[in-house]
């Protein structure tokens, strides 16, 4: 064997040797794929979550969180259906209930994680002016945009308050109906609508394009109840998500953004 030959081999040789105690000295989540946790969640947490879920990353290397933000009626349906799911997140308790009842989800997780406040906005640029629910009923205002009732809990919330100021039947002939609480927003802020209904929270991440006009009461109390999947294959690692959520760091970034304690 000539030297050049000799150098080569020698050099491949140390090299798999290196290889080998790298990974033999690398930690154990590195030397496995990461596991993927899907999380449906109610499309008013879309900002906040994402936040909090690349914390949690930080935290958990061997994890990734990918999301499915929409209506909680909407995603429940699709648990329902079979898709991949191993958090599920509503914006009511009645959504959570119904996923508990169908066997959909796994009861001993639920937990709540934050709550939430009912709001009239208005586009900060409209030019008709809203005095409150009342104001509602007045010519000018001639489309008002409200979640659906049958999949958009924050549409429920509104009814219930509507009801309660005995405005409902009045006002229903303006409502326009949308598919999330985000599109909703998106109506008000690009002024396709006179009004609509939202979460503070929704209302704040516009806060340049839509005007909060008053606090809406007389519904039920918006909270957001967690749970884990039946079907989800990674429930440890489900579980300990929620119990994150729950956390102080999470709670505090909640709180920042405006959500309420649970």
């Amino acid at each position: 064997m000539t030297l050049a030959v000799f150098t080569r081999a020698t050099r491949r040789a140390s090299l798999g040797v290196f290889a080998a105690l790298a990974l033999a000295a690398a930690p154990a989540w590195a030397q496995t794929p990461a596991q993927t946790l899907t999380v449906s969640a109610a499309a008013s947490l879309t900002n906040v979550l994402k936040t909090l879920g690349a914390q949690y990353e930080a935290r958990h290397p061997g994890v990734k969180l990918q999301y499915n933000f929409a209506a909680s009626g909407v995603l429940i349906q699709q648990i329902a259906q079979g898709a991949p799911v191993d958090v599920f997140i509503s914006a009511d308790e009645e959504t959570m209930a119904r996923g508990i009842g169908q066997k959909l989800l796994d009861a001993t997780t639920r937990r709540d994680i934050a709550s939430n406040q009912v709001v009239l906005i208005v586009p900060s640029s409209g030019a008709v002016p809203v005095a409150g629910l009342t104001g509602l009923k007045v010519e000018a205002v001639k489309r008002i945009a409200i979640g659906k009732l049958a999949t958009v809990p924050v549409g429920r919330y509104t009814q219930q308050a509507l009801n309660a100021a005995k405005l409902w039947g009045a006002l229903e002939p303006k409502f326009v109906y949308a598919d999330s609480v985000r599109q909703v927003l998106d109506y008000v802020a690009r002024g396709e609508v006179e009004a609509g209904f939202v979460y503070a929270t929704d209302a704040a991440v516009m806060a340049d394009k839509v005007k909060v006009i008053q606090r809406v009461d007389g519904h039920d109390p918006v909270r957001y109840p967690a749970a884990v999947t039946a079907d989800s294959k990674q429930k440890a690692a489900a579980v300990d998500f929620l119990a994150y959520l729950l956390s102080a760091p999470a709670q505090d970034a909640l709180s920042k953004a405006g959500f309420g304690q649970p």
